[in-house]
């Protein structure tokens, strides 16, 4: 990279900062809320009319199976493309969002700025990253940065149920596969000097309990499904949770206490629950649900089978007792290789525009890295992005501008280093 082009890169971005604000702001605007999937094609139009704006090749690939009829699923890609086709660097953000919940103080769809920061449902998770990935990739062109390499921006749905219908079918479609994709960055609210190289692995299951329904006032005579789903929350509190509190990865997990691994009880239910009014009958049904973290080091296969054997001796206390698993939802541990180039040209940025070393983490839940690495074999895959990772989810989420406009910079030199 000459000196002359990398001044004249981060000086666009500089002069775009209002520009970068503003486009975070139309995004938190539309209330692209999941479950269920509202807006979604209004967010991804609004995406692609921008790229279009930034010199980008426009298309809209949707899911080949629609989850929900009702709020259609919607994907965009923009694509610039340079000398060759290689290297290809891909920028990734998810455009749903959580759903509001109490404690506002703000109008969560309403895009404000107020003490530098920028306040909505989705400005830290992901909204203000995704902007600031269009913002670098935009820098390059008004800069005059000829590519010898390819661009492309995603923007998809549904990260926060999984990310099935988004970036899973990206890569299943080969969209973004080893053959074509050579690096990936997803903009996730990681801190601005920090780099996430991985995550966890989650499995969840349900656990469920058949019992004989009888009458309350002689449940001598029925058999309560509840008994053994209590019993085996003992066993998961007493004997299973602190096995797991023992075991630590060596994984740079984020916060310090996920570096081991976890189990929360996700929901319970039994009985007449929910029903009005109620009956005197004894719970002939009862579940419970289970979301369990687990590490690089303790594999799938065995955290799978230690859930197994505490099931079966709960139900070998009682004959009556009738217990069965079903597994829900299993996403295999993801981490960046050792050396990797993008990590190596992200490390270089951020130490040269921030002043200080980047730390490289793993984040303690899941993002679409698993579908990028497990579906389109990209190892060379990383978040980073702006915003504080605790703020992802809260009431009066925000991020901060400078923070943005930080991250953009470093999107934008380490495009010009691995692309430009």
């Amino acid at each position: 990279m000459s000196q002359a082009s990398v001044d004249a890169v981060l000086a666009e971005v500089e002069e775009a900062a209002d520009e970068l604000v503003e486009l975070a702001l139309e995004l938190i605007r539309v209330p692209t809320v999941n479950p269920p999937g509202e807006h979604y094609r209004d967010c991804a139009e609004l995406i692609g009319r921008r790229l279009e704006d930034f010199g980008f090749e426009v298309d809209y690939p949707c899911p080949r199976q629609q989850p929900s009829p009702a709020y259609p699923r919607v994907n965009v890609v923009g694509t610039r493309r340079g000398e060759e086709a290689h290297p290809m660097v891909h920028l990734n953000g998810h455009f749903d969002v959580v759903p509001v919940g109490d404690g506002w103080t703000v109008d969560p769809f309403a895009g404000v700025v107020r003490d530098g920061r920028v306040y909505g449902r989705g400005s830290a998770d992901m909204k203000c990253g995704l902007a600031a990935a269009m913002i670098a990739a935009e820098a390059l062109r008004r800069a005059g940065v000829p590519l010898r390499g390819s661009i492309e921006i995603s923007g998809t749905v549904d990260e926060e149920s999984g990310g099935f219908a988004g970036m899973a079918e990206l890569a299943e479609t080969g969209r973004v596969s080893a053959a074509r994709t050579d690096h990936v960055i997803i903009p996730e609210p990681l801190n601005v000097d920090r780099i996430c190289v991985g995550h966890r692995g989650v499995y969840w299951f349900k656990v469920s309990a058949r019992g004989r329904i009888g009458h309350g006032s002689m449940p001598f005579l029925g058999s309560s499904a509840i008994d053994p789903i209590g019993r085996l929350l003992e066993k998961v509190r007493t004997e299973l949770r602190p096995a797991i509190a023992m075991r630590r990865t060596e994984m740079p997990v984020v916060p310090e206490e996920a570096r081991h691994g976890s189990i929360n009880v996700n929901a319970i239910m039994g009985g007449q629950a929910g029903l009005d009014p109620q009956t005197p009958c004894v719970a002939h049904a009862g579940e419970a649900i289970f979301d369990r973290r687990y590490l690089l080091e303790e594999g799938f296969e065995a955290t799978r089978q230690e859930v197994r054997d505490l099931v079966e001796a709960v139900a070998a206390e009682d004959s009556s007792w009738r217990l069965e698993i079903e597994d829900l939802l299993t996403v295999r541990p993801t981490q960046t290789p050792d050396g990797d180039p993008l990590v190596q040209c992200l490390e270089n940025s951020i130490s040269k525009l921030l002043g200080r070393p980047a730390t490289l983490v793993a984040s303690p839940g899941t993002y679409d890295q698993k579908h990028v690495t497990q579906i389109g074999g990209v190892a060379s895959c990383v978040a980073y992005g702006p915003g504080v990772l605790e703020q992802a989810h809260q009431p009066d989420e925000w991020c901060d501008v400078r923070d943005m406009v930080d991250a953009a910079r470093v999107m934008a030199l380490t495009l010009l280093d691995l692309v430009g």
